[in-house]
């Protein structure tokens, strides 16, 4: 008989095969729960932007001002009217 018909070589090589096949279906469930778990904990974490570039248009912004800059604006105020 010829090497490439020896039974005992198509048996490991049939069990090799087997092995392998077994070895990337593992690999491939450890990376889909992999991926189901990071969009779980992505998905709750994740916060919706505002507009394209994060910003709200149209809204002040109210800034606390010291005793002396309220003065200070109250007399620039009252020169512009």
């Amino acid at each position: 008989m010829s090497k490439k018909n020896d039974l005992a070589r198509r048996k490991r090589q049939h069990e090799f095969e087997l092995q392998r096949e077994k070895q990337e279906k593992e690999k491939k469930a450890r990376n889909l729960q992999a991926k189901k778990n990071k969009m779980k904990v992505d998905g709750k974490d994740k916060k919706k932007k505002k507009g394209a570039g994060g910003f709200q248009v149209g809204k002040k912004v109210k800034t606390k001002l010291t005793a002396a800059a309220k003065a200070k604006a109250a007399q620039i105020r009252g020169k512009n009217l």
